[in-house]
């Protein structure tokens, strides 16, 4: 999938971070669609030697992903509506009083996208993992503060997952913790994720946070009301399966699952707009869909995502959901902030096996570019009558699209019986190429209408001369 030097930059990503006593240890993945491709450690996990891809982590906040999928799972089942109310889940939450008098009651669907208007909250939530059902109820008949009227805006809320949380024991029947386990990490043998560290069978990496220049170690929480929010431990082994598993849903074939391709595809749309200062120094448009995050890229398209941090731990799993790329990573230090060099290797890794991506174009617009190509090779009208809607000859008659192609091909000498040299696509149904010229080269454009037949509605002709 990716070549040695660039899996050896990725390496070198994470052993600079623990070089530079960023935390005490690193474990990293690199996955595709075929399963985890690369992996590695460095540092010292607590034994004297360097964590693998079965060294257990929490990943904190990536909990929230398998937290909606679970919600999802009763969805699918008809026994919960996105909309509901989660006072019909939460009773306390009845007595909460609201921003203003015209405000609804937040919905499942705002909770789960970060629009429910309550504030963000990471110092505080972090710290509540295992308090009681009775004790959030507490909390709740004290009166909340809200940023925003329900379902106006996004703020990155701990609480509502935690709401999110009682409503799947609600309506599931059991436990929170149980829910997630039996519907979602268990089907797919995701036997290294777990809600405690006295269940895990592997080795649980201690996590620490930097006092006099060393390391002090950090007692690990139990489960408890906020374990939605981010109570799993897991593996590099494990968390990449799951990626992969998510990001599948894109595929031609997606892969079977207790949550269905629709659903992973529904998690991973971009739902409420994140505001810039929620993402300081991130390069791309970035959006919350149900338990993930969604960024645009501009080459790569749609890239899946989201962090995890907990006294004492860092995480973060990412991947282009259009080529089912991915890289997840851990670090065991308080506020170590591993997404920064997660991102910077699926960059490296992207770059390197996806140089120039493109868009797979639909066989209709396959056929509307041979059909294109013979018409500007021998421009007839009723040819173009028959590759384009009529609002093409409209938009511009054909006297004078006939012209400007032979003008445009003379700028360029460019043989119009030629075949292409480059293409590009930025949606199933457009396409570009360039015609090559002895002095440039000819680009061409053609964009689809929503119409079966495959018609043309737009149709560019252009010289683009040699600029030395």
């Amino acid at each position: 999938m990716t070549d040695p030097s660039t899996l050896g930059r990725v390496e070198s990503v994470f052993a600079d971070r623990v070089a530079r006593g960023v935390a005490p240890s690193s474990a990293w993945g690199v996955f595709d669609r075929t399963g985890l491709v690369a992996s590695g450690g460095h540092g010292d996990r607590g034994d004297g030697a360097a964590p693998d891809a079965r060294t257990v982590y929490r990943i904190a906040s990536c909990t929230k992903s398998t937290t909606a999928a679970a919600l999802l799972t009763l969805v699918a089942e008809g026994r919960l509506d996105l909309d509901a109310l989660v006072t019909d889940f939460v009773p306390a939450f009845r007595g909460v009083r609201l921003p203003t008098p015209d405000s609804p009651v937040p919905t499942v669907r705002m909770l789960l996208t970060m629009s429910a208007g309550l504030p963000t909250d990471d110092p505080w939530a972090d710290r509540q993992e295992s308090i009681s059902d009775r004790d959030l109820d507490a909390v709740l008949a004290d009166g909340l503060l809200f940023d925003s009227v329900p379902g106006t805006r996004f703020a990155y809320s701990n609480l509502g997952y935690a709401l999110l949380g009682r409503v799947v024991a609600a309506v599931s029947g059991t436990t929170y913790t149980d829910a997630v386990s039996e519907r979602v990490l268990r089907p797919l043998g995701l036997a290294d994720t777990v809600f405690s560290a006295a269940e895990s069978d592997g080795f649980v990496v201690t996590g620490v946070r930097a006092f006099a220049g060393s390391w002090e170690p950090l007692p690990l929480t139990g489960p408890g009301a906020f374990s939605s929010i981010g109570g799993l431990f897991s593996t590099v082994s494990d968390l990449a399966r799951w990626g992969r598993h998510l990001a599948s849903a894109f595929a031609v074939t997606p892969e079977p699952g207790p949550v269905s391709a629709v659903d992973r595809r529904l998690m991973q749309q971009a739902m409420r707009v994140v505001p810039p200062v929620v993402v300081p120094g991130s390069t791309r448009p970035t959006a919350y869909g149900f338990g993930l995050f969604v960024e645009q890229d501009d080459r790569w398209g749609p890239i899946a995502s989201h962090s995890g941090g907990y006294p004492g731990f860092s995480a973060h799993m990412r991947w282009s959901t259009r080529d089912g790329i991915g890289v997840v990573a851990f670090e065991n230090a308080t506020q170590a902030k591993v997404a920064t060099a997660a991102t910077e290797a699926l960059d490296l890794v992207l770059d390197a096996t996806v140089p120039d991506p493109g868009v797979q174009v639909l066989p209709e617009t396959r056929a509307a570019q041979r059909r294109v190509s013979a018409l500007l090779a021998g421009w007839d009208d009723d040819l173009a009558d028959a590759v384009c809607t009529p609002n093409v000859a409209l938009d511009e008659p054909y006297e004078r699209r006939r012209r400007r192609v032979a003008e445009a091909a003379a700028a360029v000498g460019a043989d119009l019986h030629a075949a292409p040299v480059e293409e590009s696509s930025v949606a199933p149904t457009h396409l570009r190429w360039w015609l090559p010229g002895t002095t440039g080269r000819l680009r061409v454009e053609i964009r689809l209408a929503p119409l079966a037949a495959g018609l043309v509605q737009t149709l560019t002709v252009a010289a683009e001369p040699n600029t030395v």
